[in-house]
């Protein structure tokens, strides 16, 4: 039982260690922090689920070294922001602004609750009406 769960432990510890940044950190603890808080506000376009920060695929590792690049450039959030928006699209945003063109990616969860909610009342409603017996089965009508 040892051996499984050292085999589960080393598995897990290697996933992680890919995960990890292997570019050298800032020397100044404060960019290094806006660093950290940069990437995890971009979304990894291959992943689609996970921040850049979070992410091992290779188009994530290229996105953090851009970041990287541009703030040793001197470049603001706002500008990497509107860099990596005008290169990939809103979807890069973790968190997109709402604009005309995302009121369909904010608006969709809303939408499909007021639908199912509406097709459940709507069934809920025409199985009410039915009668409790089936008239085709003689069995329960007849006593």
């Amino acid at each position: 039982m040892k051996a499984v769960f050292a085999i589960v432990a080393a598995v897990l510890w290697a996933q992680l260690a890919l995960a990890i940044d292997t570019a050298p950190a800032f020397a100044d603890p404060a960019q290094q922090a806006r660093y950290e808080r940069v990437i995890r506000e971009l979304r990894c376009l291959q992943c689609r689920s996970e921040t850049i920060a979070d992410s091992n695929a290779t188009l994530a590792a290229d996105l953090r070294r851009q970041v990287r690049e541009m703030m040793a450039a001197g470049k603001s959030d706002q500008e990497i922001f509107q860099h990596m928006v005008d290169r990939y699209g809103d979807y890069v945003l973790y968190k997109p602004p709402l604009v005309a063109r995302t009121w369909l990616l904010w608006g969709a969860p809303i939408l499909l609750l007021v639908g199912g909610a509406a097709i459940a009342v709507f069934v809920i409603a025409r199985k009410s009406h039915l009668p409790d017996t089936d008239p085709a089965d003689p069995g329960l009508g007849a006593s």
